[in-house]
């Protein structure tokens, strides 16, 4: 097996558990706010607690990882 199958099957992995905790996050909308612009929704400060938290650092972790491997995989195929 060589190092390309093991970086592609890894970014397969990463690729499925990013769809599975992007799918997971809560949604930050309510259906009041879609018909009245909910605006200060959007641009407020509020931050990520608990689950959340944990779930939007796994997200970036996991989005991180995935570009690695993708530009790591480019490389490879050229050369």
């Amino acid at each position: 097996m060589s190092l390309y199958d093991v970086l592609l099957t890894a970014l397969l992995v990463v690729s499925v558990l990013l769809i599975i905790v992007v799918l997971m996050q809560p949604s930050k909308t309510n259906a009041a706010s879609t018909l009245t612009g909910g605006a200060e929704q959007l641009f407020g400060k509020q931050k990520a607690r608990g689950f959340e938290a944990v779930l939007r650092q796994i997200t970036v972790v996991l989005g991180a990882l995935f570009i690695l491997l993708a530009l790591a995989l480019t490389y490879l195929s050229s050369n």
